[in-house]
């Protein structure tokens, strides 16, 4: 059984590289994702689909990840939450953008497809 760091790694080199088949892998059939660049709820695969592929069309698009924002909770029942900050990288109109980013996932180590719920959203300004 593979554990929520794990599979967050995957996840990321999954978008780093593109790879949506892969990375819709991780999505349980039923998933909720609330994306960070999207105001919709996602929660077919196929939406999923639509977005990743856009998202992954982007040029020069990666992610990078501040560890020491990570915080990983293991609960009963094999499931797990991992959340922090990452920073989200791509162009638009030729430059090169940065969009910091917060983040929480809910897995059930126990599925094929562990990922039952994702949230990402931009990091307000501070007021």
């Amino acid at each position: 059984m593979r554990d929520a760091r794990k599979i967050f790694n995957d996840w990321l080199e999954y978008i780093n590289n593109s790879d949506v088949e892969s990375l819709l892998n991780l999505y349980d059939f039923k998933a909720i994702l609330i994306p960070t660049f999207s105001n919709s709820i996602l929660n077919t695969p196929d939406k999923l689909r639509e977005y990743f592929e856009n998202l992954g069309a982007r040029d020069d698009l990666s992610i990078t990840v501040d560890e020491e924002t990570l915080i990983i909770e293991d609960f009963e029942n094999h499931i797990s939450s991992l959340s922090g900050i990452y920073n989200w990288h791509f162009k638009i109109n030729g430059m090169l953008r940065k969009f910091e980013a917060r983040f929480s996932y809910l897995f059930d180590l126990s599925r094929e497809k562990p990922i039952l719920h994702h949230h990402s959203s931009k990091v307000p300004e501070k007021l």
